[in-house]
């Protein structure tokens, strides 16, 4: 298997009670999730899959709880609050007991469960398999973006930066 580097911070534990900044975008950045006209960002069937199953997160980990959100042409940005509800059962992966059944090696190289990124790898598997099952074409960029917030002043900043993101997407880095 290739070694890919990491985006993560090695020190942290992202099953870690905390709240997450995280960005996904689309494979080449392409706008799968719909287009924003007049100020308004119109959601493609792909654009509504992936509302869908973001809304979804809080079903399948009781322990997360959505914070902020949105969804943009090719890319998605959101908080993801994890907290500890370490005495609650944990309900069903939204990965299947099949694909859970990986061998010793690979084990090793996935995600630990209830990590943020074992999360955003099973919101992107099924937002992917959903969409291909409807028979539109779609894939993800292979990673994500995260930023551990820090304090309340750097919540309300990126909540800020999310609920503008609309307005402000002719200037965004992803903007094609």
């Amino acid at each position: 298997m290739k070694n890919r580097q990491t985006l993560r911070l090695t020190e942290w534990d992202y099953r870690w009670e905390a709240d997450y900044f995280i960005t996904i975008c689309t494979k080449d950045f392409k706008s799968k999730f719909g287009k924003i006209e007049n100020g308004k960002m119109t959601l493609s069937p792909v654009g509504i899959i992936a509302e869908l199953f973001w809304y979804q997160i809080p079903t399948f980990k009781t322990n997360i709880s959505l914070g902020t959100y949105v969804i943009i042409p090719n890319h998605l940005h959101g908080i993801l609050q994890v907290r500890d509800f370490s005495n609650k059962k944990e309900t069903q992966s939204l990965i299947s007991p099949q694909i859970k059944s990986y061998n010793k090696s690979y084990s090793t190289a996935s995600p630990k469960e209830g990590s943020i990124s074992a999360i955003v790898r099973s919101y992107k598997s099924a937002v992917t398999k959903h969409a291909r099952r409807l028979g539109y074409s779609f894939e993800w960029q292979p990673k994500f973006y995260d930023h551990i917030i820090r304090d309340g002043k750097d919540f309300v900043r990126i909540e800020n930066y999310i609920d503008n993101n609309i307005e402000n997407w002719n200037k965004d880095r992803f903007f094609k």
